[in-house]
């Protein structure tokens, strides 16, 4: 149990949410063992660091989850690949790269991004601590990717081996890693001097703001703010010159960054990272009382969902759940719910179908069972992508079944 902020070593001693314990959330449990087959659960409890303002887990677990089997493919969102394709444009217009440029990602999971790039004629590197997923970048894409976790050690190796990186995307890692100052070290190591580094997360002020308390989990181990990824990243030599928000995991940032001594600049960026200091610093995020009213949030949702699901078994109503996101085993667990309210759920991903989700054991099937077994209401887990599964689903409105998410609120559409 860490008792010390992982950035700035300060006593923690401000809890901002307990959600009590929970398995690991992408650990998914194979079928025929699942009956008798035990499972580990961990404290899912939030601080806040009073000195820094680092928001975290205070309980770090080995990441077994990170395996040769890891489940989380990017490649089953067709919106996250359209996100995707939209950066590499960008990028590649902002920066003007071209065939002598090179562009790493870390965390490049089954490339997804650099696929783009690659396409481009950019040369790319993936750094992806997963074998299967970095396996299936490498035969769908011919990207190749180190496998290790990224670091000062396999910064300093890659940088003795000539790799200097004109970009490094990093999208939806930094809250992934249990040692920040290490991963933020190894950043500035392979970052071309005129290079640029940019950091996709979820938007700690969205989290509070809206109540997206399923979006804490243990891979999770930071929840981050601009003003805290900025004193990270100044302690290292590096400094944001940019910032976009975005619409993506139910409210995004995207930091643009440098070497503090690079000149590189953008104006209209600039007014972006202005724009946004200024929203934290009316959230009061560099304050308690900026955190104080978010520890309420789960436990409406909880009485919410609960509500809605043992009115419907009462009336002989069916539901199922469409998605297996990690968001939504922290919300399933924390809630309680299993198989005996939520009999089953679908996902695209074959990674992940013919499995239950961890601590609720409910299984996780194809999509299509949703058409064959027709069901009044479909609980839609990754509610971030409500509009692109709704899509999907269109056919389930000809028997009149329809939508729920459970976060930020309760809704039936």
């Amino acid at each position: 149990m860490a008792t010390h902020c992982r950035f700035c070593n300060s006593q923690l001693e401000h809890v901002v949410v307990d959600l009590g314990l929970s398995p690991v959330s992408n650990r998914f449990r194979d079928m025929p063992s699942a009956d008798h087959e035990g499972q580990m659960f961990y404290p899912l409890k939030v601080m806040v660091c009073d000195t820094c303002w680092l928001v975290q887990l205070t309980d770090v677990t080995t990441p077994p989850h990170f395996d040769e089997n890891y489940a989380y493919f990017s490649s089953f969102s067709v919106s996250w690949l359209a996100h995707a394709k939209r950066y590499a444009d960008m990028m590649q217009e902002k920066l003007n790269l071209g065939p002598d440029a090179l562009v790493v990602e870390v965390a490049s999971n089954d490339g997804y991004l650099l696929q783009y790039f690659k396409k481009a004629g950019i040369k790319v590197l993936g750094i992806e601590p997963s074998a299967n997923v970095a396996a299936h970048a490498k035969e769908q894409h011919g990207i190749e990717s180190i496998v290790d976790f990224f670091g000062e050690n396999l910064g300093k190796s890659l940088r003795e081996k000539g790799v200097s990186a004109n970009l490094i995307a990093g999208n939806n890692v930094l809250a992934h890693v249990p040692d920040i100052n290490d991963f933020i070290a190894g950043i500035e190591l392979i970052l071309a001097p005129d290079g640029t580094v940019t950091f996709e997360f979820p938007h700690l002020l969205q989290m509070l703001t809206l109540g997206q308390f399923d979006t804490i989990y243990h891979e999770h181990y930071s929840y981050l703010s601009l003003l805290t990824v900025e004193k990270v990243l100044n302690a290292h030599g590096l400094s944001v010159y940019g910032v976009e928000e975005l619409p993506t995991h139910g409210g995004s940032l995207r930091v643009f960054a440098k070497h503090t001594n690079s000149d590189v600049q953008d104006n209209t960026l600039a007014k972006q990272l202005e724009k946004v200091r200024r929203d934290e610093a009316t959230a009061r995020l560099n304050s308690h009382a900026g955190y104080s009213a978010f520890a309420a949030r789960p436990a409406q949702c909880k009485a919410d969902l609960l509500a809605f699901l043992i009115e419907a078994r009462k009336q002989g109503k069916t539901v199922c759940g469409y998605g297996a996101p990690a968001k939504g085993n922290t919300m399933l667990d924390y809630c309680g719910i299993g198989p005996e309210l939520l009999p089953f759920t679908t996902d695209l991903s074959p990674q992940k179908q013919g499995k239950f989700l961890p601590g609720a054991n409910i299984p996780v099937h194809d999509p299509s069972v949703i058409t064959e077994t027709r069901p009044d209401y479909i609980l839609i887990l990754p509610w971030n992508l409500r509009d692109e599964i709704e899509a999907q689903l269109k056919d389930a409105r000809d028997w009149g079944g329809k939508f729920v998410v459970a976060v930020p609120e309760l809704e039936i559409f």
